[in-house]
């Protein structure tokens, strides 16, 4: 080996312990030959970010039109001054005003959504229109802190239905929920982890559990000082269609087990939990009442009939949801995270000790007289701001409007138009996907979600060509080799499914940011290097090729 090769081997087992979204830059690099500011300019096809290519477009056409009405209003406060000064809008008049402006704008994208969903908020949801208006627009103009601080009023009763027709369904559901309007997923995660360590849910030391594969902050965060968590991993098996068997599930009802994380549908098999596997776990909560349950819903919208586990255990869980996805909205930063009115993180500050309750008495006593009632939820919007900046907390005012509009989208389709074609194209892909690389697809379960793909070396290495050929290649191949080869001879970019804590080694495909005709010249170019390696296994085993 030349001294060259020798370096550029070891520089890639160092990659293997960066993050898959760290080495996905390596990745490009390789593919574009060291352009990574602006991939776009190269002849490359990056399958790795979740990022999709699609959005809504309907209600962004609503958010610009109920912009320009809330500019109309703003300038009505000082219509006598040319120097572009603007007031907050009136309350008085502004539903007939709307009216009007709907009138004189007919026909113009975004007024038909905008003019139904003012109907449907005040007949459907029995909210008062001209209510709504006003927050829509004072939001939009951005002319008032957030208030309240955790999510604007409607706002949240409006967020609130969506996310009951999305994540509950038709399951029975008793009692009501707070949600607390955040940037995204991310912020989400990184909220609840500093709350639940400031708070005394969780110290150095204790044990989580989580359910794998899984986002990778998932498993990147508690390794960190600041939390310093032992893990439990429970593993989805890819032979059972990524779902998880009793007995892993089981290790949840050790004791020490302070938490239980999981992503469902899962990322990057993008595969719902069953109902089996949900009614198991409510039993286990039965008997583990203490148990903290977080689950990140971000694929939900993708799937058939999809019930969270909040809706089986409310009062443990704490639901995340992101809007990122399903509305191609990842620049807008939207995010909820969701607790019941009655729930087991209130319970547990109420049973702290009496110089832990000292300790959280002296933290939050600035922003409230009774701190020691403050409830879980409104923690994590104390500690969002550092608790000192608490009075400026909450998410921007226009972010919330695009997040209401959105949810009135969804929740006024009721056909379900708008999943139902995301679904098909994503499927699509798929498909193409998996035709050229020749591999049949079993598209029967209704579990798949299909936002990602993860192709399992070892799992389908030995459904099509046998366990000798994939003991061959393990040995042989580093996982991360394949992945860059597929870079540089194919320019493809996948991220390496061991990052996200697959058993095996793996390369995971986002079926949501190219064509699909990116997805056919993908799977060709996976397809050209496994002829390959099993022409190289059949040379050196004197096989025949089949």
């Amino acid at each position: 080996m030349s001294k060259s090769s020798k370096s550029g081997s070891d520089d890639r087992a160092a990659m293997a312990s960066l993050s898959p979204f760290e080495l996905k830059d390596e990745l490009i690099k390789a593919a574009g030959g060291g352009v990574v500011e602006r991939p776009a300019n190269v002849a490359m096809l990056n399958a790795g970010r979740g990022n999709p290519n699609f959005l809504a477009t309907i209600p962004r056409h609503g958010f610009w039109q109920l912009g320009l009405f809330a500019m109309r209003e703003s300038e009505r406060s000082f219509a006598y001054m040319p120097e572009g000064i603007g007031g907050f809008p009136k309350h008085h008049g502004l539903e007939e005003r709307f009216e009007i402006f709907a009138r004189e704008n007919k026909g113009t994208p975004g007024i038909g959504f905008l003019t139904g969903a003012v109907s449907y908020v005040r007949d459907q949801l029995g909210l008062n229109a001209g209510d709504f208006l006003y927050e829509m627009c004072e939001g939009i103009l951005a002319s008032n802190y957030p208030v309240p601080d955790r999510m604007l009023k409607l706002s949240e009763i409006i967020v609130g239905q969506y996310l009951r027709r999305e994540m509950i369904g038709k399951h029975p559901f008793v009692g009501e929920f707070d949600i607390f309007a955040v940037e995204g997923g991310t912020a989400a995660m990184t909220y609840i982890f500093n709350t639940m360590r400031e708070n005394f849910l969780i110290k150095q030391g204790d044990t989580i559990a989580l359910g794998m594969p899984i986002f990778t902050p998932y498993i990147e965060i508690p390794k960190l000082n600041d939390y310093k968590l032992e893990v439990v991993n429970l593993n989805a098996d890819v032979a059972q269609g990524w779902q998880y068997s009793k007995e892993e599930l089981d290790k949840l009802r050790d004791p020490k087990i302070k938490a239980f994380f999981l992503v469902n549908p899962s990322n990057p098999p993008s595969v719902k939990m069953d109902d089996e596997s949900l009614e198991y776990i409510a039993e286990i909560v039965k008997e583990r009442p203490d148990l903290i349950l977080l689950t990140d819903d971000v694929y939900g919208t993708f799937a058939d009939d999809f019930v969270s586990l909040f809706a089986l255990c409310p009062k443990n869980t704490i639901l995340v949801y992101s809007y990122s996805k399903y509305f191609g909205a990842t620049g807008w930063r939207l995010g909820t995270i969701a607790t019941h009115h009655e729930n087991v993180f209130d319970e547990q500050l109420a049973a702290l000790s009496k110089e832990q309750k000292a300790i959280l008495h002296e933290r939050y006593e600035s922003i409230t007289t009774e701190p020691d009632k403050l409830k879980f939820i409104d923690r994590l919007v104390a500690d969002s701001r550092t608790v000192a900046l608490n009075h400026t907390a909450g998410l921007s005012t226009p972010q919330q409007v695009q997040m209401v509009l959105f949810s009135l989208f969804s929740l006024m389709d009721t056909p379900d138009a708008y999943k139902n074609a995301l679904k098909r194209l994503i499927r699509n892909r798929k498909q193409a996907l998996y035709r050229e690389i020749g591999i049949p697809l079993e598209d029967d379960d209704e579990n798949l979600v299909d936002y990602y793909t993860i192709l399992d070396m070892e799992y389908l290495g030995e459904r099509m060509y046998g366990r000798e050929y994939v003991d061959w290649l393990l040995k042989n191949t580093k996982p991360t080799e394949l992945l860059f080869r597929l870079a540089q001879d194919a320019r493809v970019v996948l991220l390496p499914g061991r990052g996200f804590g697959t058993q095996h080694p793996s390369g995971r495909v986002s079926l949501a940011n190219l064509n699909e005709s990116d997805y056919m010249q993908i799977g060709r170019a996976i397809r050209k290097m496994m002829d390959e390696h099993v022409a190289q296994f059949n040379a050196q085993n004197g096989k025949k090729g089949k």
